[in-house]
């Protein structure tokens, strides 16, 4: 498989995408404004402590305080050691006090109306393995399959861990000695050390440690042996990726090449499928499509034959549109970066065989998600369930804002609906005015519909003495928008030239 990956750098924006025979499969973006939060770790405040929803509010500095659940309270040194053998049962109110200063590590950023989600459970990432400082636990990377290696690792990790501190160990640390292990450990080691040391002369809420830039988690998380090569655009980001390179990956440094483009991600069409990840509607190759909405509590996707009709058979064409779609699925997920809860609404399939298929195919379609996913299967009302696991902003998220006229409703009244608003602000000016002439502008959507309405009609407006409307249409206007407005007599002969006469 040739996998590259493309980093576009702009100075206020960093965009990199992991491209996979020649098809955008990840797409990550630091803006400025939507900083990411996942990894940071604060000095906060307890605000509240919520017994009846077993959590508590913590002030870590931002504009919502962070929400931490009871299951996600752990202090070294509490009898439980061992992150399995920590009870669900544990009471909130007797972990937290209102006032108590805690250490808390952002696990979810702020999404919409709710604040970060927060953390004991302090985890800081190396290139070769993740340390837990606060719990004693050895894992593996699901993603290293062989059960040899997976045991070679967990006896070295055994042996040079430090008592009641955890590891894990990262997918791309198959085959690496104990050596350079211990070296991953003693760094992140001393790193904790300070971040604890600082934090007990620091005053709550505050900062003790930033998750590192873009460039920085794409040499550690991303650049791996698979890679072929890496293209950044940036005379300064590509000196900064190879002097982290030196670092953590000496022997991919080579494969990260300087590519003078303002049009780098015009690579493999990159940019228009960007472009398609923020879309609501995604087209099949076959004709067929998805339409993807997404809530705050989840994200549903509805699949649609659209232009597909097949050839000879309902049955065949219904299953091939769906397998069409559950590979879309997965891809768009990936590039998109959405977690939570999420829906399916497949085409009805007849056949139990068939349902199965595109069950199978979804699931081996997501194989490639290094983000953990579970999918539950069909419900009794034909909708499969799944979750993929969610920390930070989508990209839709970070590259798009409510829309400032339907707030996120996606619709905006119809045209008739905007005149019937026109007419009970005209009744209402000429109540209040000595002048009974209106001049009125609308969007030109709105005025057809006015047309239109007078023809099938007559008068569109009451019958008052000396009134006459003058409408005009204004292209830069919100569907929404309009504006009414007395018409003195010296305007009447300019107005005349550019409005409509109606009654």
């Amino acid at each position: 498989m040739n996998k590259e990956i493309l980093v576009d750098a702009i100075g206020f924006t960093t965009r990199v995408a992991v491209v996979e025979n020649g098809t955008p499969v990840e797409l990550y973006v630091d803006q400025e404004g939507s900083e990411r939060l996942v990894g940071n770790i604060y000095l906060g405040k307890v605000q509240n402590v919520l017994p009846g929803m077993q959590a508590a509010f913590v002030n870590i500095g931002l504009e919502k305080n962070a929400f931490l659940y009871a299951g996600d309270v752990f202090f070294p040194g509490d009898q439980y050691d061992k992150l399995e053998q920590i009870p669900q049962s544990r009471k909130i109110n007797d972990l937290l006090n209102p006032g108590q200063n805690i250490l808390v590590q952002v696990a979810k950023d702020p999404v919409g109306t709710k604040g970060a989600r927060v953390t004991t459970h302090i985890t800081l990432a190396g290139r070769s393995l993740v340390l837990m400082p606060t719990v004693d636990y050895v894992g593996v990377s699901h993603r290293i399959e062989k059960e040899e290696e997976r045991t070679r690792l967990r006896k070295i990790l055994n042996e040079i861990k430090p008592k009641d501190r955890g590891v894990i160990v990262r997918t791309a640390s198959a085959g690496k000695t104990k050596e350079a292990f211990q070296e991953d450990i003693d760094s992140l080691l001393k790193l904790y050390a300070d971040i604890e040391k600082r934090a007990k002369k620091s005053k709550a809420p505050k900062l003790m440690h930033a998750e590192q830039s873009l460039l920085f988690r794409t040499v550690r998380d991303l650049l791996m042996k698979d890679v072929d090569r890496l293209f950044v655009n940036d005379k300064g980001a590509y000196d900064e990726l190879r002097e982290i390179a030196d670092l953590m990956a000496p022997k991919l440094k080579a494969r990260i090449l300087f590519k003078d483009s303002e049009a780098l991600f015009e690579r493999y069409e990159t940019e228009a499928k960007i472009d398609k990840a923020l879309a609501r509607k995604v087209w099949l190759k076959s004709g067929g499509y998805l339409i993807i909405d997404r809530t705050e509590a989840l994200t549903i996707i509805d699949v649609n034959t659209g232009r597909f009709v097949g050839k000879d058979n309902l049955e065949r064409t219904i299953t091939a549109t769906n397998c069409e779609a559950a590979n879309e699925i997965a891809q768009q997920l990936r590039l998109r970066d959405i977690g939570g809860i999420i829906i399916v609404d497949f085409i009805d399939m007849e056949k139990e065989g068939n349902r199965q298929l595109v069950l199978q195919t979804l699931k081996g379609a997501l194989k490639d998600d290094h983000t953990r996913t579970h999918v539950f299967g069909f419900t009794h009302l034909g909708l499969v369930e799944m979750t993929r696991k969610k920390t930070g902003r989508s990209i839709g998220d970070t590259l798009q804002m409510i829309c400032p006229y339907c707030q996120g409703d996606s619709k905006v009244l119809s045209p008739q609906s905007v005149f019937s608003k026109v007419r009970k602000q005209v009744i209402s000016v000429q109540h209040g005015s000595k002048i009974k002439r209106m001049y009125i502008e609308v969007n030109p959507e709105v005025l057809a519909c006015m047309e239109m309405l007078q023809k099938t009609h007559g008068e569109l407006f009451p019958a008052v003495a000396d009134a006459d409307y003058y409408v005009k249409a204004n292209d830069s206007l919100h569907m929404e928008k309009f504006l009414v407005k007395p018409l003195p007599d010296k305007k009447v002969a300019e107005y005349r030239k550019s409005c409509k006469i109606m009654r």
